[in-house]
């Protein structure tokens, strides 16, 4: 009897590993829930987040949200580029006229003006013309630099079936500063 129980008690080579093999993958699958969980939440804003999002789904996020990221890098890229270029050449003057580009960065798109010191730019009528354009403003900041200012303004369109035409804004917007 003592002898049953005491090989009872011993785990068997065959059925141990199974149990080893099946909590190794039960730990695996939960700390995948776990990272994925938390993928989640830095990707996805909180609101559609609450629902259990599939992984398959959430990874295209992810992929979408880095491109978005990396062109959004390249942009700023640019712009710095462009801000340093115009520094050395304005060398604090305010002679040069106004510069306009506006950019369509996928969902949004950004309106940079820059523009002397002296040069009287009325922000509201560059937001009118956006607000004219079926644009809703989304952010807008200025900075100072070598004697000019950089005014940047994000927007996105009220309605995407109907859009925006970027051609049509820059050219408001340029007759309007010019």
């Amino acid at each position: 009897m003592e002898e049953e129980r005491i090989r009872e008690s011993i785990p068997r080579k065959g059925n141990s590993s199974k149990l080893d093999r099946k909590s190794l993958e039960r730990n695996r699958r939960l700390h995948m829930k776990d990272l994925f969980a938390k993928l989640a939440s830095l990707i996805i804003p909180t609101s559609r987040c609450k629902s259990k999002y599939p992984s398959h789904a959430l990874v295209g996020e992810v992929i979408t949200h880095v491109k978005q990221l990396q062109e959004r890098v390249e942009t700023l890229k640019q712009r710095k580029q462009i801000l340093e270029a115009t520094e050395e050449t304005a060398g604090g003057s305010d002679s040069s006229s106004p510069e306009i580009t506006v950019k369509d960065l996928g969902f949004i798109f950004e309106v940079c003006v820059i523009c002397g010191l002296k040069k009287k730019l009325m922000l509201h009528q560059v937001i009118n013309v956006l607000v004219e354009e079926a644009a809703e403003v989304i952010a807008v900041s200025h900075s100072t630099v070598g004697g000019r200012i950089f005014y940047t303004i994000y927007f996105q369109a009220v309605s995407s079936r109907i859009g925006i035409e970027i051609s049509r804004v820059h050219q408001r917007l340029k007759e309007l500063i010019l």
